[in-house]
């Protein structure tokens, strides 16, 4: 009876069919492990002396040996070498066709090169056993398509249940029997399955590659190779809004299994867009808590946070700002939802008028580093406060930020102890120092005179006409005229503070 059991195909499966009577000639012990089982695409017969012009890779050729005659060892190793390397599976040969039993040169030829030689006995035509390959073809052929149409299924209904997104990728993740892993916009891991399967090492070179496809904005594909094992990249959601990424590490996926992984990716991408009018209400309703903070009166927000987002950080709390156009805005808003979900009570977030206001305990603000770092952008930061402040401390965040043009955390401290001055420097405050000393500077190109020179160590100074000829080598009355032309040329009288004061800041500006 023939045996009707459905076998992946390979040699394995043609040497067990009973009616075709195989021998394997050179023992399975004594060939690379696996050459038996690998996987078989077609079964071809040829006597040419160089077939492998006709062949693909992946065959089990049929042979009886008539382009043997007069043949050497060195005319069956090149021959066995040739078939090596075109990617032929197995080599069958058809015994009692034209000579008796099989060529010692062609068993010691196939001995070496490791590859698998069996005999074809003289009843069963080679026909039978191109049918029995093309059999076991279609047979897998049609298991798989069935396994895919029942993993499909299977994780459409997964997407039903109420955690529809997870319980999807742990259907996929079982499918396929690999890891699976899903990342957020700011190329985090949102979830992965089985939890821990991926090395720390492996995780973080895929969280690399991740956040690189993400920076690009564009829709793409990508594989790594790590320890041996391919992992898949795609992206999530649409060119110029990715959602996030999906990540299975699985080697040599087939058409069937890609089909599985297609149809998870499309519910993914629609999942996290139908979750978007989700995220922009709550962070509409997020933006009114933060003005309702600015008022300096917390109760409003408080009542209102602690039932959806947790209780506020407990005060005192440092109030930092993000840039108003910062690139992959909707990346940063998912990955602090993420971590305000994750550390309820230590973190709230909202959109205000010009950047994202975070708040957090003064005690842990390491979080902005972590911030500014994972999104390459300048983060202001106000010194500790309480909330009936919390006006104050964004306008300081605000002034911090500005003075920063470098990615990282800008501590208002540090703009308070560089002075009033540091706080000024922009650039339309240079430009107006530039216009209140032009006067100066036009008066000493064309007549040669010094009188810059001389104000700012006038001012300098304390306006001592005796200390500043000191520091100048000349005489005091020498610096009595020249502030009195000053004073012509500028158009003010230096005698009193106001003018004094925006002199030295207008010298100070330009420095």
């Amino acid at each position: 009876m023939v045996d009707t059991a459905v076998a992946p195909p390979s040699l394995r499966a043609l040497l067990a069919r009973a009616d075709l009577g195989l021998g394997l000639i050179v023992e399975e012990a004594a060939l690379p492990a696996g050459s038996v089982d690998r996987p078989v695409r077609w079964v071809h017969s040829s006597d040419l002396a160089d077939p492998t012009p006709f062949l693909s890779e992946g065959l089990v050729l049929l042979t009886t040996g008539t382009q043997f005659a007069d043949a050497t060892p060195a005319d069956y190793e090149a021959y066995v070498g040739r078939l090596l390397a075109r990617g032929v599976r197995a080599l069958g040969f058809g015994t009692e066709v034209v000579r008796d039993g099989i060529p010692a040169g062609l068993t010691a030829a196939c001995l070496a090169a490791g590859m698998p030689l069996f005999e074809v006995p003289y009843r069963t035509p080679f026909i039978a056993v191109a049918r029995a390959g093309a059999e076991a073809i279609a047979a897998d052929a049609y298991a798989r398509r069935s396994w895919s149409l029942a993993a499909q299924r299977a994780v459409s209904l997964a997407a039903l249940r109420p955690d529809g997104l997870a319980a999807t990728l742990a259907e996929l993740s079982r499918q396929l029997d690999c890891w699976v892993g899903l990342f957020d916009a700011a190329g985090a891991v949102r979830t992965e399955y089985p939890v821990d399967a991926l090395a720390p090492a492996a995780l973080d070179a895929v969280t690399a590659e991740v956040t690189t496809m993400l920076h690009r904005g564009t829709r793409a594909a990508s594989t790594l190779r790590i320890d041996g094992t391919a992992v898949s990249l795609q992206t999530l959601g649409r060119g110029g809004h990715l959602r996030g990424a999906l990540a299975i590490a699985a080697d040599d996926l087939d058409h069937e299994a890609r089909s599985v992984v297609t149809a998870v990716v499309a519910m993914a991408a629609l999942v996290l867009e139908q979750q978007d009018g989700l995220g922009r209400a709550i962070g509409t309703f997020r933006a009114g808590l933060v003005q309702s903070l600015c008022t300096d009166d917390p109760a409003l927000a408080r009542r209102a946070s602690r039932d959806l987002f947790g209780p506020l950080p407990a005060a005192p709390v440092v109030v930092a700002l993000t840039p108003a156009t910062a690139a992959r805005s909707g990346a940063l808003a998912e990955w602090l939802e993420m971590r305000a979900s994750e550390r309820r009570g230590e973190l709230f977030f909202g959109r205000g008028d010009d950047g994202f206001v975070v708040v957090v305990p003064a005690a842990v603000r390491g979080l902005l580093d972590e911030i500014a770092d994972r999104f390459e952008i300048v983060v202001g930061c106000s010194a500790p406060t309480g909330y009936e402040a919390f006006s104050s401390a964004l306008a300081q965040a605000r002034t911090a930020r500005e003075r920063l043009s470098t990615p990282g955390v800008a501590d208002f401290a540090d703009t308070a102890r560089a002075g009033l001055l540091a706080a000024l420097g922009s650039e339309a405050a240079r430009s107006v120092a530039a216009g209140v000393l032009t006067p100066l500077r036009a008066h000493d190109e064309a007549q040669g005179s010094a009188l810059l020179e001389t104000v700012d160590a006038w001012l300098t100074h304390d306006c001592s006409h005796e200390a500043t000829a000191q520091a100048l080598g000349i005489h005091r009355h020498t610096v009595r005229a020249r502030i009195a032309q000053a004073e012509r040329v500028l158009g003010r009288n230096l005698s009193s503070f106001a003018a004094r004061a925006e002199t030295w800041t207008a010298l100070r500006l330009a420095e």
